[in-house]
């Protein structure tokens, strides 16, 4: 009966409460005085949302006010350390996987030569990882596949040049020295086709790393293998189709822009690599690299290890380098990557029996000093357009 009692006065207090301030006029809304201070806060308030359960609207107007969860990233120092770590330990690991699968012997003497086999397999790493990087962040729609592949068949051109010169006797530190002269021919295609003009100080770069790698190939000590002719031819070769394969990323950026679509990273690594692996599939299968280079792995189990290993390297770090570039300016990109080639080249002479006379280690030395001042010529570039922009 108590209970009963307190209930009745319960409900009594409330009819109280939502009562109309004036019996005038019965058929407005009891909720219309719902408190007597709202009246200026409840005309911001959206009327379908529901009220709040008590007559204290003050968590409506602090909510613009409230401290919102800011995510809590990494400190610079440490995604840079992520990025630059994973690259150098990808890449480094790669050209050291690169040279001993070209240097391995079998037990009946045979080298591996099957460089178009050796491209597949890594563009098939690379677009198993490129997919689950697109599942994640997003697929990119009406992308312009043409360009994809053009430019995706150039790249694994130059790749499996570079791959053929090694397997025809050309040394890894002076092929890894002689690719980065990559310059050298797009400035001659830029030249010859675009009109472009360049310092006097960007041609000298050039010549030193053009030089040095030359001086470095004819260096060795008494005793050192030879750089093959054909191996040279290669690498020549590859080179020419770094400068092709950088203007047809050009016009493929042209006509992404031109249908209003910015693929993203991983769609890049994504389409390139599987019109890279097409490809080098198409070539290898009329030269018979495809079944002779099974047939070599399954005779030899340990370079197989190899191959996987090698090409596991090439999509992490590949990855790496997505995230610097999402990360960092691309002059950090440049940093990493220029000076993780002068380390493998290094690394190379250091721990594969490579013998170089004073002679080599000067034109070592005339090679790097071309490519150190490349990156600094980039570092510098960025300040005068800077300053181009501020005075415009």
């Amino acid at each position: 009966m108590r209970s009963f009692t307190s209930v009745a006065a319960l409900l009594i207090s409330l009819l109280l409460t939502i009562t109309p301030a004036s019996s005038s006029n019965p058929s407005l809304p009891a909720v219309v005085t719902f408190t007597k201070r709202p009246s200026r806060t409840l005309a911001k308030v959206d009327p379908t949302l529901p009220l709040p359960k008590s007559n204290d609207f003050s968590p409506i107007m602090s909510s613009s006010t409230e401290a919102k969860p800011v995510a809590v990233g990494l400190p610079d120092a440490a995604k840079l350390l992520i990025g630059a770590g994973g690259i150098y330990g990808a890449f480094l690991y790669y050209g050291s996987l690169q040279e001993d699968v070209f240097r391995y012997t079998a037990a009946d003497g045979t080298l591996f030569k099957q460089a178009w086999f050796l491209q597949v397999l890594e563009a098939l790493a690379n677009v198993i990882v490129g997919f689950v990087g697109m599942i994640l962040t997003g697929a990119t729609p009406n992308i312009p596949l043409k360009m994809f592949a053009i430019s995706g068949a150039a790249q694994v051109s130059a790749k499996a040049c570079t791959s053929l010169a090694l397997a025809n006797g050309l040394s890894f530190p002076v092929a890894t020295l002689a690719k980065s002269g990559k310059m050298a021919p797009v400035m001659a295609g830029s030249l010859l086709l675009g009109g472009a003009h360049y310092e006097l100080r960007e041609y000298l770069q050039v010549l030193a790393i053009i030089l040095g790698t030359a001086v470095v190939s004819m260096g060795k000590k008494k005793g050192g293998a030879p750089s093959s002719t054909l191996g040279v031819v290669y690498i020549v070769l590859s080179l020419a189709l770094d400068g092709v394969t950088a203007g047809f990323q050009k016009r493929l950026k042209t006509e992404t822009a031109k249908v209003g679509v910015k693929p993203k990273p991983y769609d890049f690594m994504l389409w390139t690599n599987l019109f890279m692996c097409i490809t080098a599939a198409l070539i290898a299968l009329p030269l018979g690299e495809m079944t002779s280079g099974i047939a070599y792995c399954v005779d030899n189990p340990e370079i197989m290890s190899k191959i996987v290993r090698f090409s596991i390297c090439s999509a992490v770090g590949q990855s790496f380098i997505f995230y610097t570039i999402a990360n960092f300016d691309p002059l950090v990109l440049s940093t990493v990557t220029t000076t993780r080639k002068i380390f493998s080249v290094l690394l190379s002479i250091m721990l594969k029996g490579h013998s170089l006379s004073a002679v080599g280690w000067a034109g070592i030395s005339m090679a790097c000093a071309g490519i150190l001042s490349e990156l600094q010529n980039k570092g510098g570039s960025k300040p005068k357009t800077d300053e181009k922009k501020r005075s415009s």
